[in-house]
Protein backbone atom coordinates (compact mmCIF):
# COMPACT_ATOMS: atom_id res chain seq x y z
CA UNK A 1 0.00 0.00 0.00
CA UNK A 2 2.78 2.24 0.86
CA UNK A 3 4.66 1.88 -2.60
CA UNK A 4 1.26 2.97 -4.07
CA UNK A 5 0.98 6.00 -2.32
CA UNK A 6 4.68 6.88 -2.95
CA UNK A 7 4.05 6.18 -6.92
CA UNK A 8 0.87 8.15 -7.19
CA UNK A 9 3.18 10.92 -5.52
CA UNK A 10 5.67 10.91 -8.04
CA UNK A 11 3.40 10.12 -11.16
CA UNK A 12 1.47 13.80 -9.67
CA UNK A 13 4.96 15.37 -9.42
CA UNK A 14 6.10 14.02 -12.73
CA UNK A 15 3.02 15.83 -14.41
CA UNK A 16 3.51 18.91 -12.41
CA UNK A 17 7.20 19.29 -13.45
CA UNK A 18 6.08 17.68 -17.46
CA UNK A 19 3.44 20.40 -16.79
CA UNK A 20 6.12 23.27 -17.03
CA UNK A 21 7.99 22.51 -20.01
CA UNK A 22 5.27 20.84 -21.72
CA UNK A 23 1.56 22.22 -23.46
CA UNK A 24 -0.26 19.93 -20.72
CA UNK A 25 -3.36 21.39 -19.34
CA UNK A 26 -4.87 21.01 -15.77
CA UNK A 27 -8.20 22.70 -14.78
CA UNK A 28 -6.55 23.02 -11.20
CA UNK A 29 -3.39 21.72 -9.47
CA UNK A 30 -5.60 19.30 -8.20
CA UNK A 31 -6.21 17.71 -11.58
CA UNK A 32 -2.37 16.49 -11.22
CA UNK A 33 -3.42 14.80 -8.32
CA UNK A 34 -6.12 12.82 -9.83
CA UNK A 35 -4.02 12.20 -13.15
CA UNK A 36 -1.58 10.62 -10.82
CA UNK A 37 -4.07 8.62 -9.05
CA UNK A 38 -5.75 7.72 -12.19
CA UNK A 39 -2.27 7.00 -14.02
CA UNK A 40 -1.48 5.01 -11.11
CA UNK A 41 -4.61 2.28 -11.38
CA UNK A 42 -4.44 2.11 -15.29
CA UNK A 43 -0.72 0.90 -14.36
CA UNK A 44 -1.70 -1.57 -12.09
CA UNK A 45 -4.64 -2.93 -14.12
CA UNK A 46 -4.32 -2.48 -18.01
CA UNK A 47 -0.90 -1.98 -18.31
CA UNK A 48 0.13 -5.29 -17.39
CA UNK A 49 -2.20 -7.02 -19.82
CA UNK A 50 -0.85 -5.13 -22.60
CA UNK A 51 2.86 -5.97 -22.01
CA UNK A 52 1.98 -9.44 -22.20
CA UNK A 53 0.14 -8.87 -25.07
CA UNK A 54 3.07 -7.28 -27.20
CA UNK A 55 5.98 -9.57 -25.67
CA UNK A 56 6.85 -10.04 -29.37
CA UNK A 57 6.91 -6.73 -30.56
CA UNK A 58 9.40 -5.78 -27.15
CA UNK A 59 11.07 -8.51 -27.93
CA UNK A 60 11.63 -7.27 -31.51
CA UNK A 61 12.33 -3.39 -30.50
CA UNK A 62 14.65 -4.46 -27.62
CA UNK A 63 11.87 -3.05 -25.14
CA UNK A 64 11.40 0.23 -26.50
CA UNK A 65 7.97 -0.63 -27.59
CA UNK A 66 7.44 -0.39 -23.59
CA UNK A 67 7.46 3.45 -24.11
CA UNK A 68 4.68 3.22 -26.19
CA UNK A 69 2.68 1.12 -24.03
CA UNK A 70 3.69 4.34 -21.45
CA UNK A 71 2.31 6.69 -23.71
CA UNK A 72 -0.66 5.02 -24.12
CA UNK A 73 -1.43 4.80 -20.61
CA UNK A 74 -0.95 8.57 -20.77
CA UNK A 75 -3.25 8.84 -23.22
CA UNK A 76 -5.78 7.33 -21.58
CA UNK A 77 -5.62 9.16 -18.71
CA UNK A 78 -6.09 12.33 -20.01
CA UNK A 79 -9.17 10.82 -21.65
CA UNK A 80 -10.30 9.48 -17.98
CA UNK A 81 -9.42 12.69 -16.34
CA UNK A 82 -12.07 15.43 -17.42
CA UNK A 83 -9.82 18.60 -16.16
CA UNK A 84 -6.83 16.88 -17.32
CA UNK A 85 -5.26 17.37 -21.08
CA UNK A 86 -2.62 15.93 -22.86
CA UNK A 87 -2.27 17.24 -26.43
CA UNK A 88 -1.23 14.26 -28.59
CA UNK A 89 0.63 11.35 -29.20
CA UNK A 90 4.03 13.32 -29.11
CA UNK A 91 3.53 15.56 -25.84
CA UNK A 92 2.18 12.37 -24.25
CA UNK A 93 5.48 10.32 -25.75
CA UNK A 94 7.25 13.17 -23.95
CA UNK A 95 5.46 12.85 -20.64
CA UNK A 96 5.81 8.92 -20.66
CA UNK A 97 9.43 9.73 -20.59
CA UNK A 98 9.68 11.87 -17.84
CA UNK A 99 7.11 9.80 -15.93
CA UNK A 100 9.29 6.70 -16.55
CA UNK A 101 12.60 8.04 -15.40
CA UNK A 102 10.55 9.68 -12.43
CA UNK A 103 9.29 6.22 -11.34
CA UNK A 104 12.98 4.78 -12.21
CA UNK A 105 14.63 7.45 -9.93
CA UNK A 106 12.18 6.83 -7.27
CA UNK A 107 13.10 2.95 -7.65
CA UNK A 108 16.83 3.60 -7.42
CA UNK A 109 16.63 6.09 -4.45
CA UNK A 110 14.07 3.63 -2.43
CA UNK A 111 16.33 0.70 -2.78
CA UNK A 112 19.44 2.72 -1.01
CA UNK A 113 17.60 3.46 2.21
Amino acid sequence: MKRQIYRVVVNTLAFYIAAQFLPIMAATPLYFLWAGIVLSLVNLIIRPVLVILTIPLNLITLGVFTLIINTWMIMLTSGLVPGFYVPGFGVAFLVSIMVSLANWGFKGMRLNH
